[in-house]
Formats: C-alpha cells, sequence, structure tokens
C-alpha cells in the first residue's frame, strides 16, 4: 500500500480534507484512472481519521463521477481531473465548491422553468446582452467569469421572485470559485471548445424566448452538469464535438 499523510487543515472538516487528499493523489497521477484505491480500513488507518470520515469522503468521490465501488471488488479510480485543478483551487476545498451544484440545479434549473412563463422583454435582452458579452470575452482571450455570473443572474431575476436571486447570491463565493476553475481549465482548448458555454446559453435562452419551460428547464440542469463535469474530467472538453462544431461556427 501507498504511503499516505493527512496534512493539516484549517477550520475543515475531515472529510473535505480526506476528500482532498485522495484528489490530489488523483490529479498527481499517483493513482491512475482505473486504478484501484485502498480499502476503507487502509485508508482510515493511514489518515488516522474514522472510517465513517472516510466513508464520506468516498461517497463523495463516487457522486462527482470520480471513483467507482465495485461490490466484492473494491474502488478504482475512473475520471481523471486536469493536472492543473489543484493549481486553481485547494484539494480540500474543492468538495465544499463542488457540492454548491446540488443547490444550484435545484434553484437554478426551477428559476429557468419559471423565467420561460415569466420572463419580459428587458429580461431576454439583459440575458441576450450577457451571452454577447460572455462571446466577446472568451474570444479576447479572458475567463468570462463576470459575464457568466450575469447570465445566470439574469435568468434568475426572470423568474419573477427575487428569493431566486437572494438565495443565489448567498452561493455566489463557491458559484464563483467553480466557475473560475471551469473556465480557466476550458482556455487550455481551442476558441470553438471553449465557446461551447455559449451554446449551452443560447439553448436555455432560445427555450425561454419561447416559453417553453419544459425545455428551458432541462437545458439549465443539462448545462449544470457540464460545467461540474468540466472541472473534474480532463476529457471532457474533448467529447460533445455536435456542440464544438457549433460553438466554432458562431466564431464566424
Amino acid at each position: 500500500m501507498q504511503n499516505l499523510t493527512l496534512k493539516p487543515a484549517r477550520k475543515e472538516r475531515l472529510a473535505d480534507t480526506v476528500y482532498g487528499q485522495i484528489l490530489d493523489g488523483i490529479t498527481s497521477g499517483r493513482f491512475a484512472s482505473g486504478d484501484k484505491l485502498p480499502s476503507e480500513a487502509e485508508l482510515s488507518l493511514s489518515f488516522a481519521v474514522s472510517r465513517p470520515v472516510v466513508r464520506e469522503a468516498l461517497l463523495r468521490l463516487t457522486t462527482d463521477g470520480l471513483i467507482q465501488s465495485k461490490r466484492g471488488i473494491g474502488t478504482f479510480v475512473s475520471t481523471q481531473p486536469s493536472s492543473r485543478l489543484t493549481e486553481l483551487a485547494n484539494t480540500s476545498e474543492l468538495s465544499s465548491y463542488l457540492r454548491s451544484f446540488e443547490p444550484r440545479i435545484v434553484l437554478e434549473v426551477e428559476a429557468a422553468r419559471l423565467a420561460a412563463l415569466r420572463r419580459t422583454r428587458a429580461d431576454l435582452d439583459r440575458a441576450h446582452a450577457a451571452i454577447e458579452a460572455l462571446r466577446s470575452a472568451i474570444a479576447s482571450g479572458e475567463r468570462g467569469q463576470e459575464q457568466d455570473i450575469e447570465f445566470h443572474d439574469a435568468v434568475a431575476r426572470a423568474a419573477g421572485n427575487d428569493y431566486f436571486c437572494d438565495l443565489l447570491n448567498d452561493l455566489r463565493q463557491p458559484v464563483a470559485e467553480t466557475m473560475n476553475i471551469g473556465l480557466e481549465l476550458a482556455r487550455e482548448r481551442s476558441p470553438g471548445r471553449r465557446l461551447r458555454i455559449i451554446e449551452e446559453h443560447t439553448r436555455i435562452l432560445d427555450a425561454i424566448t419561447a416559453e417553453d419551460s419544459d425545455a428551458a428547464a432541462s437545458y439549465m440542469k443539462y448545462h449544470l452538469l457540464q460545467a461540474r463535469a468540466a472541472v473534474l474530467d480532463v476529457r471532457h472538453l474533448e467529447n460533445s464535438q455536435a456542440l464544438d462544431g457549433a460553438a466554432q461556427r458562431s466564431l464566424r
């Protein structure tokens, strides 16, 4: 078994720290895709924490698609994040950032659904302006974080209920961090691949404009799941060639 040492944490839950240490092992290549992880008991002993703490960390890694448990065989690494991931975020904080996607999905999917039923012309113009601003930012080589956030805020405002905006504002810090990571990783790809996010935003706005509430909700959920996958899987942006082609055409 490989030597594992738990690094000191500051004001962090132990499960977050264990999550981060295992993730660090994956991003560094110590545990490659397909490798079997040490058992729960071995990890508990190596990290000097209780088995429930290890179990919680492993459950989160499984939920995030980083590892997969095979009954009677063991737990294996299933996804290889970019090696730059640990440069962009403290690994023990990353679990907290990723957890923000769960309430975001609940809130933003419903906000998109209501926006399709309640939006005004001003709401549509605001969302469209945010998409164009993001397009310009990305084409200029910028991350486009502020413009990305503005689009999501515009959809929340279009829902016609201030509580959506208030609740999303409470999540601003982890949302900004995950956007920053995803957009920075996307900068390593071609402009067309980076502009895939424009295609996803446009689909959401088109559904809202058409007053198709079910489509708006579905596209928003897809977009958020794609955003989470882009943070965790180095191969993610190499997939979905259809969306990539659409993004390339939007550059013309």
